[in-house]
């Protein structure tokens, strides 16, 4: 009977490093996720980001032959030319804020590890447009990362986020013939290191002026019918609004959901931002301030959507002050809190330290 061995010591020798003796302890890399962003705020890249982002059937549930003929026949020759002004009156100089502000949390979250005296690399990757995802992939693995965790910059899970980047990285893995061990994070909607940095970035708002008569947070919407098929989102979504709810209790200010970016005919969470702030103005309410707990990094839905048009909707129909908090972005105290959740869920791996 023949005893197992490592490997065949008959092999060709030249495919052997004789110097190997032990395998080398795997070194862990951090992958952060966000949606993706146009390139340009030009209609072509708007409709190739939309192209592929509209094409990925955990962000439309029709049949796909179906589909694809009213995407490319209806959606993609009209919609991008109609998004051009919008994109362009949130770009920023360095480019997309989606871009910028997750490229930044990238960098203060490898500034962070290193200030704790772990050597991982961190790199960002979008689900849709560049970077891509199985590029940075492989430069964490031309790296020599043999571990990777995945950090979705989405607080609640859904389907239509942080599952498709868990499928686009199972699609990498499935080309692989050396696979990386891989976690992802799930879900951090009640994390600490979350609820903290956005309640104290509400408080900021607070300090610097009146407080408004009610706050809103306004978390982007999904169609109800996921929810009955047993998608986590919507209470994921109440757990983040509780926990800030609890926060604030002693702010006298009552704080209000809603959902926002509503795509299509169906019915979608409710109740919608815009209608919501056009009847509290038309009740009476003057003021109030509105966050967005879903995004991490500010953009189209948040910069043009929410600061320019639902404030436009609001003091139209009688309201006086509205204000928008950003999203917690480059935020010191956030991105210690992602810090925090990410060697959370390192437990367990040898994480490597910074050489002195």
């Amino acid at each position: 009977m023949c005893s197992k061995k490592y490997y065949d010591e008959t092999a060709d020798s030249s495919l052997l490093d004789p110097q190997i003796r032990t395998v080398p302890t795997p070194r862990v890399g951090v992958l952060l996720v966000n949606l993706g962003t146009p390139n340009t705020a030009s209609a072509r890249d708007i409709r190739r980001y939309l192209g592929e982002f509209l094409s990925d059937q955990r962000v439309v549930e029709l049949p796909p032959a179906l589909w694809q003929i009213i995407l490319r026949g209806f959606v993609l020759p009209f919609r991008p030319r109609k998004l051009v002004d919008k994109y362009q009156s949130i770009w920023m100089e360095q480019g997309s804020p989606l871009l910028v502000y997750s490229q930044a949390q990238a960098d203060g979250l490898q500034q962070q590890l290193e200030g704790r005296g772990h050597s991982i690399p961190v790199r960002l990757a979008m689900r849709y447009g560049q970077p891509a995802m199985h590029q940075v992939l492989n430069e964490l693995t031309a790296l020599g990362c043999e571990r990777i965790l995945m950090v979705p910059l989405y607080p609640q899970y859904a389907a239509s986020t942080t599952a498709t980047a868990v499928d686009e990285l199972n699609r990498y893995l499935q080309k692989r013939r050396n696979q990386p061990e891989t976690r992802f994070v799930k879900s951090y909607c009640q994390h600490p290191g979350y609820i903290q940095p956005l309640v104290q970035s509400i408080l900021r708002q607070w300090q610097t002026g009146p407080k408004p008569q009610r706050l809103l947070l306004s978390f982007h919407g999904v169609p109800i019918r996921t929810i009955k098929a047993g998608d986590p989102y919507y209470r994921e979504c109440m757990l983040t609004a509780a926990a800030v709810r609890e926060a604030l209790v002693d702010q006298d200010v009552p704080v209000f959901s809603s959902f926002q970016s509503r795509f299509g005919a169906e019915r979608w969470l409710e109740p919608y931002t815009e209608p919501t702030l056009r009847q509290w103005a038309k009740e009476g309410v003057e003021s109030v301030h509105v966050v967005c707990p879903g995004f991490l990094a500010d953009c189209l839905e948040t910069l043009e959507e929410i600061q320019q048009e639902c404030r436009d909707a609001f003091l139209e129909d009688g309201g006086k002050s509205f204000a928008y908090i950003p999203c917690l972005n480059d935020d010191a105290a956030w991105i210690q809190g992602l810090c925090d959740i990410v060697l959370q869920n390192l437990s367990g791996w040898n994480l490597g330290s910074v050489e002195n």
